[in-house]
């Protein structure tokens, strides 16, 4: 998967068939991307990989406190800060390393 992603990162419009970074088809008129080219991408495709397994896990914890944050519902500051933190939970990560050290706040009672 991580090949197809860097590709297309290259090349949203890319067309082809892989079994392994050695064995690429472009087809439909592709220009091929040189393995080298392909490669580069992969940390950047990691990150981008990591990052959205965060959002995901983000957004689940998030989603089991929107009823708190209804008009018809009081927020609590403590409920407040925990949104807001898992809100902020992605700012200033540049790198694989910084997503898995990531700590999602512990949610108020």
């Amino acid at each position: 998967m991580i090949i197809a992603k860097a590709i297309l990162k290259i090349n949203s419009n890319a067309v082809f068939s892989y079994t392994d970074i050695d064995n690429i088809n472009w087809l439909e008129g592709t220009t091929p991307i040189s393995k080298a080219d392909i490669q580069a991408q992969f940390p950047i495709v990691e990150f981008d990989m990591a990052m959205e397994d965060l959002r995901t896990k983000r957004n689940k914890l998030l989603q089991e406190t929107d009823h708190y944050a209804l008009s018809d519902q009081t927020l609590s500051d403590d409920m407040r800060t925990y949104r807001q933190s898992l809100r902020d939970i992605t700012n200033g990560l540049t790198t694989v390393a910084d997503v898995e050290a990531v700590a999602f706040p512990n949610k108020p009672s």
